[in-house]
């Protein structure tokens, strides 16, 4: 059987770049990222940046691992306890089950992440920066979060992740500076692992970027990182055996809990990560958006990956294709709320009668058993919910029965009380 090794990194202090190594040694693959990191005028926290470093290299090696997945993980150096393994395990199994649906693979075939007593990790740290990094995408939430902190006369730090030196122009309008990251992945090694007949498939992504934004926040000397996710993803498209299959998993309520806890426990107990728009359904925040952001943000947002988010597409000016899920999924969200004429000229037509999305909305709202996409997507009771509110505001009619629904859009959700209350002006 094939092992996964997590390789070591390191971190250069003058130029604030992160070396993240993974290898197969049965394969003779190996595997090397970079992450660059900018840096503040503040004396930042080495003994919080190495505990956050050392969380952002377990998960950005998922990115490498689901080339030839195994139960058979180890660390170069060091080790994990068993809180840490059982964390672990989650993000490996649970937040690729989506991955493991595609390329018919049970729990058994994921990582196992063992406890080792012989090296106890670091013990969590105190930590006394001040401030906030609120994590950007150019997409409704994450703007929706900028638009309420400048309402509240909040500072805050945006902070983008990119591949190159570009990034959405919309960023370019907020109040503050954008902080950009570049993640340069080893598509070397990826390529080498594609050839030896290496699988592919979706990776919980968003933990990956809260880790960098963590990183990013204590070489700033922020305290606080925020992350735009509102009440999604609780709702699996299907199981595999005990594994329930979600492509959202990283952006759950219980992923939220659980990466807080993870800072609490190993890197500080003095800084918070978590969304503000935790507590409100998809439905809610998109009345948010349309009341309070979409004046400034509404001709330039977006939210398809399709149009945008493509491995080497330039995504400065953002745009929709129309034809896909996530553009569907817009579509129902803020019919309810936006004049037609101006949503259906941003978003390619009248969506509703379109023939080649009749399955995809049959899979949004849940009709004749056709599974829900792929995306992330809102849940099929509030879809149907926002698809009668669309008919009352003058949309046309899907060619189809959709079933109604009693969804309650004002309904209010657990979520982080310290994270709630940063940013709410309303």
């Amino acid at each position: 059987m094939s092992r996964f090794i997590f390789d070591g990194y390191e971190f250069d202090v003058a130029t604030n770049t992160a070396v993240f190594k993974y290898r197969f040694p049965e394969k003779n693959l190996s595997y090397t990222e970079t992450i660059v990191f900018k840096s503040g005028d503040v004396q930042y926290s080495q003994e919080a940046l190495v505990r956050a470093l050392d969380l952002a290299h377990v998960l950005t090696g998922v990115s490498y691992y689901k080339a030839f997945p195994t139960s058979e993980v180890e660390f170069a150096n060091g080790g994990v306890d068993g809180w840490q393994a059982d964390f672990f395990n989650k993000v490996y199994q649970e937040g690729l089950s989506q991955y493991a649906y595609e390329n018919e693979l049970t729990r058994d075939d994921l990582a196992k992440f063992v406890a080792s007593m012989e090296t106890p990790p670091l013990p969590a740290v105190a930590y006394n920066g001040r401030g906030i990094v609120s994590m950007q995408s150019g997409g409704k939430d994450s703007l929706l979060v900028a638009a309420l902190l400048d309402k509240s006369n909040t500072d805050y730090t945006p902070f983008y992740i990119s591949s190159s030196n570009g990034y959405p122009a919309i960023l370019d309008s907020l109040k503050e500076p954008l902080v950009l990251a570049q993640r340069k992945l080893d598509r070397e090694g990826l390529r080498r692992a594609s050839s030896l007949g290496g699988k592919n498939g979706h990776v919980p992504v968003t933990y990956i970027a809260m880790s960098y934004a963590l990183v990013q926040a204590i070489l700033l000397g922020k305290n606080t990182v925020l992350v735009a996710i509102a009440h999604e993803g609780e709702e699996p498209h299907g199981w595999i055996g005990d594994l329930p299959v979600n492509h959202q998993w990283s952006k759950t309520w219980q992923a939220e809990q659980l990466f807080a806890e993870y800072v609490r426990r190993y890197i500080s107990p003095d800084i918070i990560v978590g969304s503000p728009l935790r507590r409100y359904s998809e439905l809610k925040v998109s009345q948010l958006f349309a009341d309070h952001a979409w004046p400034q943000f509404g001709k330039e947002f977006s939210s398809c990956n399709v149009a945008n988010y493509k491995q080497g597409a330039n995504n400065s000016k953002l745009t929709w294709c129309g034809q896909c899920p996530k553009c569907a999924n817009s579509y129902l969200l803020f019919a309810p709320f936006i004049n037609k004429n101006e949503l259906q000229a941003r978003l390619g037509g009248e969506l509703f009668t379109k023939p080649e999305l009749v399955d995809t909305f049959k899979g949004l709202l849940g009709v004749d058993g056709i599974m829900k996409p792929f995306e992330c997507v809102g849940e099929v009771e509030e879809l149907r919910r926002a698809y009668r509110l669309a008919v009352a505001n003058g949309y046309a009619p899907l060619p189809f029965e959709v079933p109604l629904s009693d969804f309650d859009m004002d309904s209010t959700y657990d979520s982080q009380e310290q994270v709630s209350v940063v940013t709410l002006g309303f």
